[in-house]
């Protein structure tokens, strides 16, 4: 008997050093994972850096030559040179996630609360495979499908609706545009929204759904006091995710729109706008070494928008969380206390 409670004792002394050298080579993994994270990202920087230094603190001479060059003639300014293809890159991407984001929604609230099991499967596996499809497909899609068959539209909405800045001008025939760029982004991006909109929605507590439900709530009402409400931080961010995947996009855009160098708002006419990663792509080969460090200074200024996107993501966020938590003490439930309210009243 005391062999025998020795040798539990023994057992169970290895069994919990185990664990604890377990944990500790776990934590040193993780913590290695996330140093290699932060190191590709410094030595992005730094390369970036380094190899738009000549552009930025260089030979002037040569950095106004290769402007020049680059432009067309039209600047020897590098920040008149990438006015432009800021503007353009965030307006296309900007239209793109407003399209995008409701409907991704609307798809992702369907498979998760109205759609029959049999048919979210096979729709959840529709996007996912969409989200896998290379952006080359999709400009050549787009340049060879979508370019000729959407002209009529964008005539009748320039008919109809040229009072609009945005639809104003005449409509460009074939119509290699900002309005048909943005609506291919719009494909893009919907399926990495509606993918995790979906996993986020998913993962709602069921009390809560119950919780509103039993408080006489409709389906509707539900998802806008329950679902809604719980994946507030995770809309936002496949939101983020979406928008930096548009800011980003090189070759679909390349393929797609005729490339401009104007602040335009108007949508329906080609040659007004082009995007900072399409320009690198379609100056790149043709450069020197000097308009090679001016394209990768531009590079710069899209790596820094999307810095500023992730941060502005990441502060959206903490407010959701902040707001989550005070919506959780006011009301073990997490339900909308408007809704008690009006059923209180009723």
């Amino acid at each position: 008997m005391i062999h025998t409670s020795s040798t539990h004792s023994t057992s169970t002394f290895v069994s919990r050093t185990l664990c604890r050298y377990a944990d500790t080579i776990f934590k040193y993994i993780t913590l290695i994972a996330g140093l290699i994270i932060l190191f590709i990202l410094t030595a992005v920087t730094v390369f970036l850096l380094i190899q738009a230094a000549p552009a930025m603190v260089g030979d002037k001479n040569q950095t106004v030559w290769a402007i020049r060059s680059l432009s067309g003639g039209r600047t020897i300014h590098f920040w008149t040179y990438v006015g432009p293809l800021i503007f353009g890159t965030i307006l296309t991407s900007f239209l793109a996630l407003v399209c995008a984001l409701f409907i991704a929604l609307g798809v992702a609230l369907f498979i998760t609360q109205y759609a029959p099991r049999p048919l979210a499967f096979i729709l959840s596996h529709v996007i996912d495979l969409l989200a896998a499809v290379p952006s080359v497909i999709f400009g050549l899609w787009g340049g060879l499908v979508l370019v000729p068959s959407t002209y009529p539209f964008w005539k009748w909405m320039n008919t109809y609706f040229g009072w609009i800045p945005l639809f104003s001008g005449q409509a460009s025939n074939p119509p290699r545009t900002v309005a048909t760029v943005s609506l291919v982004l719009t494909i893009m991006i919907l399926p990495i929204i509606c993918s995790m909109a979906r996993d986020i929605f998913q993962q709602t507590p069921v009390l809560l759904k119950e919780a509103a439900l039993g408080l006489g709530a409709t389906q509707w009402e539900m998802i806008k006091l329950a679902v809604l409400p719980f994946g507030k931080k995770g809309v936002i961010s496949a939101a983020m995710l979406g928008l930096g995947r548009a800011l980003g996009e090189t070759m679909a855009v390349l393929m797609i729109l005729s490339p401009g160098d104007l602040y335009s708002w108007k949508l329906l006419v080609a040659s007004q706008n082009q995007t900072i990663a399409a320009n690198i792509a379609a100056q790149f080969p043709e450069s020197d070494s000097a308009g090679v460090s001016v394209l990768i200074a531009t590079g710069l200024v899209l790596f820094v928008i999307t810095f500023l996107v992730n941060i502005a993501a990441h502060h959206l966020t903490g407010n959701a969380i902040h707001t989550k938590q005070k919506n959780n003490i006011r009301h073990p439930l997490c339900i909308n206390k408007q809704f008690i309210r009006c059923s209180e009243t009723d």
